[in-house]
C-alpha cells in the first residue's frame, strides 16, 4: 500500500466519522433549538433587574458583624423589568459585610431585587450583585487581541476551536444528560465532534492533526476506561458536588450521577490531552522536518524524551490547577485541624482526587501512544522517510499535508 493510498483511506475513515457524529447529534441539536421552556434566573430571584447608580446619597461607616466599614446610599435608576425608568434608593454595605476596596460610583451598573412592599405599597429596591458581563467581554478581547498578537491567525483559529468546544457542551452535551440520554456515550460523542472541528479548523488538514485525532481518540478511550475502573473500585456515586441535589431536585427524569462524574472526567482530560498529544506530533513532524533521515526507534526515542518533560510540566499544572481551586477547603481543613486520613474518605474530596489521578494517567498514557503514532505516520513505514512538499528548513513551521 503506497502512501497516497493509505493518507485516502485515513482521510476517508476521519470524513466518515465525523459525518456520522454528526448525523448522530443532529436531532439532538435541533431539539434544543426548537426548545420553548421558559427561562428562569438562575442564582437570583424572579425580581432581580439591571439598575445604573445615578448618585450617592450618603456615606460614611457602619459597624456590620464586628466590622467597622464604609457604607453608601446609592439612587439607582431601574434599566429593566416592571420598574424600568423608576429612581430608588439602595443601601450598600449597612447590613452586609464588603471586601475591603469595593464601592459604587455614578454610572455604575449593578443587579438590584425590587419590589412592592405588601404592608404598605412602597417600591423597594435591594442591592443583590455586581454586573460583570462589560468586563467579562473586555478582558475576553484582550485575550484574544494577545492571541492573535503571539499566535498569529493559529492563535485566532485557537479562539474559534475553544468556542466551538465550548458550543459542543453547552449545546450538545447538557441538553442530552438533562434528558436522560447516558452521559458517557454522549461525552464520547461530543469529544468526537469537537476533536473532528476544532482541531482541524485551528491546526489545518495535514498529517500532524491525523496522528494528533488518532493518538487523542485512543488516549481518551484508555483514559475513560481507567476512570470508570477508578470509579468503581472508590465506590464513588456522584454525589459530593453539592450541585448533583439540586440537579435532582429540578430534574424531571432520572439522572445517572456515577456518569455525569465519568462524563465530567473524559471531558476534562480532553482538555489536558489537547495540550500534549498535538505538542508531540508537532515536535515529530519536526524532529522529521530537520532531520528526514532518522530511523524510527530513534526518532521515537527523542521524541519519547521531550513528551516526558511536557507530560511532567503538564502533572504540576494538573496538580496545581485542582490545588488552587481548592485552596478556600485547604484552608478550612487547616483551621479545623482535620484528620486528613480521614478527610480523604468525604465524597467529593475523592471525587476530585481520582479526577486529578485519572487525568494523569491518562496524560501519561499518551505519550507512548501519540510518539507511536506520529512516528508511524510521518515515516509511513520502518525507515522510509517521506518527502515533504515543502522545503526543510530548521526554521519551518509547517507540516506536512496531503
Amino acid at each position: 500500500m503506497n502512501d497516497k493510498t493509505l493518507r485516502v483511506i485515513v482521510a476517508v475513515i476521519l470524513c466518515l466519522a465525523v459525518i456520522t457524529a454528526s448525523l448522530i447529534a443532529a436531532p439532538y441539536f435541533r431539539g434544543l433549538l426548537n426548545n420553548s421552556e421558559e427561562q428562569t434566573e438562575v442564582g437570583y430571584s424572579s425580581d432581580t433587574v439591571r439598575a445604573e447608580v445615578v448618585r450617592i446619597a450618603e456615606e460614611g461607616l457602619a459597624e456590620v458583624s464586628g466590622k467597622t466599614q464604609i457604607y453608601q446610599v446609592v439612587e439607582v435608576s431601574i434599566l429593566e423589568g416592571e420598574f424600568q425608568k423608576q429612581r430608588l434608593f439602595v443601601d450598600f454595605g449597612k447590613n452586609q459585610i464588603l471586601p475591603e476596596g469595593y464601592s459604587l460610583k455614578p454610572g455604575d451598573e449593578i443587579l438590584v431585587s425590587a419590589g412592592v412592599n405588601p404592608l404598605d405599597g412602597s417600591i423597594n429596591a435591594y442591592f443583590v450583585d455586581f454586573t460583570r458581563g462589560r468586563a467579562i467581554l473586555i478582558i475576553f478581547i484582550l485575550f484574544a487581541v494577545v492571541a492573535f498578537a503571539v499566535g498569529s491567525w493559529t492563535g485566532l483559529r485557537s479562539l474559534l476551536g475553544m468556542l466551538i468546544g465550548l458550543g459542543v457542551i453547552l449545546f450538545f452535551i447538557i441538553p442530552q444528560i438533562t434528558s436522560g440520554a447516558n452521559p458517557v456515550l454522549i461525552s464520547i460523542i461530543g469529544a468526537g465532534i469537537f476533536l473532528g472541528l476544532s482541531l482541524y479548523m485551528v491546526y489545518g488538514w495535514n498529517g500532524m492533526t491525523h496522528s494528533a485525532v488518532i493518538s487523542m481518540v485512543i488516549s481518551l478511550l484508555l483514559t475513560g476506561a481507567f476512570s470508570a475502573l477508578a470509579v468503581r473500585m472508590a465506590r464513588l456515586t456522584g454525589f459530593g458536588n453539592e450541585n448533583m441535589m439540586f440537579l435532582l431536585q429540578q430534574s424531571d427524569i432520572a439522572i445517572d450521577l456515577r456518569g455525569i462524574l465519568l462524563a465530567g472526567i473524559i471531558i476534562g482530560s480532553l482538555g489536558v490531552l489537547d495540550d500534549l498529544v498535538v505538542g508531540q506530533s508537532s515536535a515529530i513532524f519536526q524532529l522529521h522536518s530537520a532531520n528526514p533521515q532518522l530511523k524510527f526507534n530513534e526518532l521515537f526515542r527523542r521524541a519519547l524524551i521531550i513528551g516526558r518533560d511536557h507530560a511532567a510540566a503538564s502533572v504540576n499544572t494538573l496538580v496545581l490547577a485542582y490545588a488552587g481551586e481548592s485552596l478556600p477547603m485547604l484552608l478550612l481543613f487547616s483551621v479545623t485541624n482535620v484528620n486528613l486520613g480521614l478527610a480523604i474518605n468525604i465524597s467529593y474530596i475523592a471525587e476530585e482526587v481520582v479526577r486529578a489521578l485519572a487525568g494523569t494517567v491518562g496524560l501519561f498514557l499518551s505519550i507512548p501512544i501519540s510518539t507511536a503514532v506520529a512516528c508511524l505516520w510521518v515515516l509511513r513505514g520502518p525507515g522510509k522517510p517521506v518527502e515533504l512538499k515543502h522545503t526543510p528548513h530548521l526554521h519551518n513551521h509547517d507540516h506536512e499535508t496531503f
